[in-house]
């Protein structure tokens, strides 16, 4: 099969045939039709995840986002078969430990050795295996594209979990979404406006800006031009009831927290680079007197899709609008130059292999 290979981290990588993948007995081997560039794959291209986070050795294939068609399945797979049309999400489970027994796959205490694209080879190719099928796909209607269902496996469904289960926005509330304009964002942006909440998109370009309003930001924040500490204080007349961290930056994740009004909720999504180490620095007397919320998202179990699916047949969702374009396997290289300097919109996805 054709994969995109990196063969020195930081580098292009290099289109080329490689060994398709072996079907696990527990698993399933996916025909990929569409897989998302995420910021995770830049992190992990580029050696700058968190201290202590996960790291790969070339020569490896990324791809963690991916929709597709079920070529094979395994001898221990009776749920599914060759044909059926899913998504897979980026955190899966085991489906056997406590945590995963308790209904939070995407939290499995074995999550590290499961992930296609960050554990072994993943999507960024024709084909790539899935482990533990039965506990993770997710049946994908055929009304939904495999482009749209591409955008779903990681960034959406992670906002989708964060904004309706983790935070708990509920219609008319003021969200504030700082680095708004990248794929996590963007998602928020338009799940949070869907349920009926009234957001404020934060970021640092205006024409970038413009896409928050078109998924349904009322208020948009240049932070480069402005506090948006203050902006959102002033709009909201005291502070957010929600705020979210989209990027993972020290910078962001403390105006989210002081963008919030009394017993606000924030709201983690971002992870941090090597340049937090993993850590970051909040006023933790500030959060103590107006009695803040901090909570995080950390992707979706595949038993939740289902409410976000049934509200993207229902047109409440459109999670092909977050697409900023599609590209080849071997455009993959630019995009990941470009998440660098934070210089896309929305999610790109690879449609041609």
């Amino acid at each position: 099969m054709r994969a995109a290979v990196i063969e020195e981290l930081g580098m292009p990588l290099t289109v080329r045939e490689v060994p398709d993948p072996v079907c696990p007995p527990d698993g399933a081997i996916v025909r990929v039709g569409a897989n998302g560039v995420c910021r995770t794959d830049w992190a992990l291209w580029a050696g700058n995840f968190w201290v202590g986070g996960p790291q790969v050795s070339p020569p490896f294939v990324l791809g963690h986002e991916f929709a597709g068609t079920i070529e094979e399945v395994g001898t221990e797979v009776t749920g599914w078969r060759k044909g059926d049309r899913v998504t897979f999400p980026m955190n899966p489970g085991d489906g056997s430990c406590p945590t995963c027994r308790s209904g939070y796959q995407n939290v499995c205490e074995h999550f590290d050795s499961l992930v296609p694209g960050v554990s072994y080879w993943g999507a960024f190719a024709e084909y790539v295996a899935v482990r533990h099928a039965e506990t993770n796909l997710v049946a994908l209607p055929e009304s939904i594209g495999f482009v749209d269902a591409a955008s779903l496996a990681c960034r959406y469904m992670t906002a989708f979990h964060g904004v309706v289960d983790q935070a708990r926005v509920r219609g008319g509330e003021w969200v504030a979404v700082h680095g708004a304009c990248g794929g996590m964002g963007l998602s928020v942006v338009e799940i949070a406006a869907a349920i009926g909440a009234n957001v404020i998109a934060v970021d640092i370009d205006d024409e970038k800006l413009v896409r928050a309003r078109e998924l349904g930001a009322v208020h948009t924040v240049n932070a480069a031009h402005a506090d948006p500490i203050g902006a959102i204080r002033e709009l909201t007349r005291g502070g957010a009831h929600v705020s979210v961290d989209a990027v993972g930056t020290a910078e962001a994740c403390r105006a989210s927290v002081l963008s919030l009004g009394i017993r606000g909720r924030h709201l983690q999504l971002g992870h941090t680079t090597q340049a937090e180490r993993g850590e970051v620095a909040l006023p933790i007397d500030i959060m103590m007197i107006k009695e803040l919320e901090f909570s995080s998202a950390f992707g979706m179990q595949a038993q939740r899709f289902g409410t976000m699916l049934n509200m993207i047949e229902a047109g409440r969702l459109q999670p092909g609008k977050v697409v900023s374009r599609t590209i080849g396997l071997h455009e993959v290289s630019d995009i990941l130059k470009a998440m660098e300097t934070y210089d896309t919109t929305g999610v790109v996805v690879i449609d041609r292999f």
